[in-house]
């Protein structure tokens, strides 16, 4: 049989009001306590019920929409799943929204919460339950979901799969198609490393068996020899002995990809041959196995990431999250917005008002936007000459014509750069405040120039700063944190993209 309807009670009982009366911050319980009944009605529990297979055989006492409140709390707040476990137990709170304060047992172990959220994202229900919240919302704040205002930002995600150097990649990589090359045999560890020319691999560590002084260049490169020798000698041995299924055959040769993909990346010959780490870094540079998605990057120049960014779109009027995407995190920011758009069109929205950072500019949404969307961001600043600026220049779009200071016209277009005449420029009196160059002054237009006007002139006043500021409200919101809890789950499964 298919799990059951859960129904909890609706009216708060006494004990119910003084825990939601005690909570002053993390509101979140108390919106789910108050309308979980309104989420997970029965035809939305129906739904879910699906994606459980029908059986004949026993019951299954556990409800889904149970395990579900216990999904989006977790991610709300952060915690591992045995915490999770210990939270249903020691803290009222969870207990308020799962219906268990009258008890001194947790509803459901450890295993059944990670099969659950197992399924939720192999079924792609992690999604519906974000919709079904949305669905919500609109009802109960009785809004237009056509008419979004939105802030968008990008916050660090880390990976979980371990980041390591060139040696330890190809050792971890070596070391997954030996482990498979041995369980498709039925052979040891061991054996099996041994058999494929991979002996130094039975040491606890591939740097260990090595054993060099890895200040040593010299050595250092004949321990790269080594390594890529083993990975030679795995490969022509599943040439000549391949293995017995299909399957196994993919897997190794998947493991045995990724090394070479690091060698391609952080390796190079010298004029005799040898291998030695490149002194240059790849541009898309793998740091990992187990998740190839991966990337090192940046949110400034202090804080490095290593994984991923993620991109929150978040609804400034209701402060809940509408869209999320992930990129790894070398990739820029401009190019989310597409995964987002789709996320929006699903939900039949249109945004009207837009506050971005500068990073957002470059993507469809900042040079192909519609004209009925407002951008909100500041604008880049224009380079200053001595004194003369391009904000001292007048552009007429009717006529493309662009005339400087000193009231000397030449056309430009779009995408461009403008030059001025060096003769005139000589002779201008503006000219020592201006340019210094013997060919005269350039002025490069933008392609989406019209937009940076339009942004330069809003910044310039009191009430377009306070527009600006706007935006700060994505940084701050509550009860639309658990919205984003579809990526915060996936970060639970080490060896899976987020």
């Amino acid at each position: 049989m298919r799990p059951l309807i859960w129904t909890p009670p609706v009216a708060l009982s006494a004990s119910e009001e003084k825990v939601i009366k005690r909570i002053k911050r993390a509101k979140l319980f108390s919106f789910r306590r108050l309308h979980r009944h309104e989420i997970f009605d029965a035809a939305f529990q129906q739904e879910m019920t699906k994606l459980f297979k029908d059986s004949t055989v026993g019951q299954a006492p556990i409800f889904p929409a149970q395990l579900a409140l216990a999904t989006i709390l977790q991610a709300y707040t952060d915690v591992s799943d045995d915490e999770v476990i210990e939270a249903m137990v020691m803290d009222r709170r969870w207990q308020l929204v799962l219906g268990t304060l009258s008890s001194d047992e947790s509803p459901f172990g450890k295993g059944t919460f990670v099969r659950f959220r197992g399924i939720l994202i192999a079924k792609d229900f992690d999604r519906r339950l974000i919709e079904r919240t949305i669905e919500i919302a609109q009802m109960r704040q009785s809004f237009s979901p056509r008419n979004l205002r939105a802030a968008l930002d990008s916050s660090p995600l880390w990976g979980a799969a371990r980041v390591e150097d060139t040696y330890n990649l190809l050792g971890h990589a070596l070391r997954k198609a030996v482990t498979l090359i041995a369980q498709d045999e039925g052979k040891e560890f061991e054996q099996s490393a041994n058999e494929s020319g991979a002996e130094r691999l039975n040491r606890s560590s591939l740097k260990a068996a090595l054993d060099i002084d890895w200040d040593d260049q010299n050595a250092k490169s004949e321990a790269l020899t080594q390594v890529i020798a083993m990975l030679d000698a795995v490969e022509y041995k599943l040439q000549q002995d391949p293995l017995g299924s299909q399957p196994a055959i993919e897997s190794v040769k998947a493991a045995l990809n990724s090394a070479r993909q690091i060698q391609q990346q952080d390796v190079e010959r010298d004029e005799v041959g040898t291998p030695r780490l490149k002194k240059s870094v790849a541009k898309d540079r793998r740091i990992t196995i187990e998740d190839e998605q991966m990337r090192h990057g940046r949110k400034s120049r202090a804080v490095r990431i290593d994984g991923y960014k993620r991109h929150v779109l978040s609804d400034l009027d209701l402060q809940l999250i509408r869209a999320v995407g992930i990129t790894p995190a070398n990739a820029p920011e401009a190019t989310v917005t597409q995964a987002l758009q789709a996320d929006l069109e699903a939900q039949a929205v249109e945004m009207t008002e837009l506050h971005i950072d500068r990073a957002y500019l470059a993507s469809e949404w900042g040079h192909q936007r519609a004209d009925d969307l407002e951008i909100i961001c500041k604008a880049w600043p224009t380079r200053r000459a001595e004194h003369v600026s391009k904000t001292d220049f007048e552009l007429d779009w009717a006529t493309q014509q662009i005339t400087c200071p000193n009231g000397i016209s030449v056309s430009f277009t779009p995408g461009k750069t403008a030059r001025f005449p060096p003769q005139q420029c000589q002779t201008c009196s503006l000219q020592p405040q201006c340019t210094t160059s013997a060919k005269g002054r350039t002025v490069t237009i933008h392609p989406n120039e019209v937009l940076f006007e339009t942004l330069r002139a809003r910044q310039s006043t009191p009430d377009g700063r306070a527009q600006l500021r706007e935006r700060v409200k994505i940084e701050h919101t509550a009860v639309g944190q658990y919205l984003n809890y579809r990526r915060a789950l996936r970060s639970q499964e080490p060896t899976r993209a987020m």
